[in-house]
């Protein structure tokens, strides 16, 4: 049941229909987050230290963004990280300042200019029920990408990697549990032996689970689903639907010449046996969204 409608005011200005990015690791919402960032009225962070701890702690132990507080305490983090303030910039990650083009000390918008919020720090997905019931006007956009690229990335990404050390499933991990993949209590011993491949593909195959879920829970008017293969390879196009999704010009400039990684590069990163054991372990996601058909 959702709470009644709480109109959050930042910076003198009303948070209406807020757009939070969601999607597994490296499937394309930085790419947007930085698109949204260059756009007309947008503030959109990504990755601020008090958004993360949050989103984490849900993510880590699920039945905390099931309490009656964890709305208020998502709001307030949210909040704190949409502050316009002379050295906020300097709190964000470098990424969420080289998209915003900062040079100096910041903040990277005027807030007589801003009209909308946004978040697209990483994992957001795992709080999307809880982003719902704080923000019910919120639009919600998630990117869905070939899992074997997302693997190749993963692999080559250190922070992503630091998830999947046999310690951090330890015996008070609440289970299911959709951040690491885990199902069952019984999966504990097999995913710790699992070598880092398919732990990849088994947090790959969670988040797509989860946006599934949220293709079903949601109308087509709140939820956008977009693949990072069309962002990449089709930019205009893409753009376009989210202009329209959003009803605010978005910006498509920022998507051209970015250094995105390639389309169906797994064929040259992935190693025979980690490709052979991410099929195994993603195969029905990908047979059914159509990546082990091209």
């Amino acid at each position: 049941m959702r709470l009644p409608p709480h109109i959050l005011v930042v910076n003198g200005i009303k948070v209406r229909r807020p757009v939070f990015l969601l999607g597994a690791p490296h499937s394309g919402a930085d790419l947007l987050g930085r698109a949204l960032k260059r756009s007309p009225g947008f503030h959109v962070t990504m990755g601020r230290a008090c958004v993360a701890h949050v989103v984490y702690a849900f993510a880590r132990k699920p039945s905390i963004g099931r309490t009656t507080g964890a709305t208020r305490v998502l709001r307030d983090a949210l909040s704190e990280s949409w502050q316009v303030l002379p050295g906020s910039c300097g709190q964000c990650a470098e990424s969420c300042r080289e998209a915003g083009g900062v040079t100096a000390a910041g903040p990277c918008v005027a807030t007589g200019e801003v009209t909308r919020f946004g978040d697209a720090s990483p994992d957001l997905l795992y709080s999307a029920q809880v982003l719902l019931q704080a923000f019910p006007d919120a639009r919600f956009v998630q990117l869905i990408r070939d899992g074997r690229d997302v693997t190749a990335d993963m692999l080559a990404d250190p922070a992503c990697l630091a998830w999947f050390k046999p310690g951090m499933l330890a015996e008070q991990t609440e289970l299911p549990n959709a951040f690491l993949g885990v199902n069952r209590d019984e999966h504990r011993d097999r995913w710790k032996g699992m070598p880092v491949a398919g732990k990849c593909a088994l947090r790959w195959r969670s988040a797509v689970r989860l946006s599934a879920t949220l293709r079903k829970d949601l109308p087509d008017d709140q939820l956008l689903t977009l693949r990072y293969e069309d962002l990449v390879l089709r930019p205009a196009q893409s753009v376009a639907t989210l202009t329209e999704f959003l009803e605010t010009r978005v910006s498509k400039v920022a998507l051209y010449g970015r250094s995105a990684a390639e389309v169906g590069s797994w064929r040259t990163r992935l190693r025979p046996g980690d490709l052979q054991l991410v099929e195994k372990v993603a195969r029905e996601e990908l047979n059914r969204l159509g990546y082990l058909k091209s």
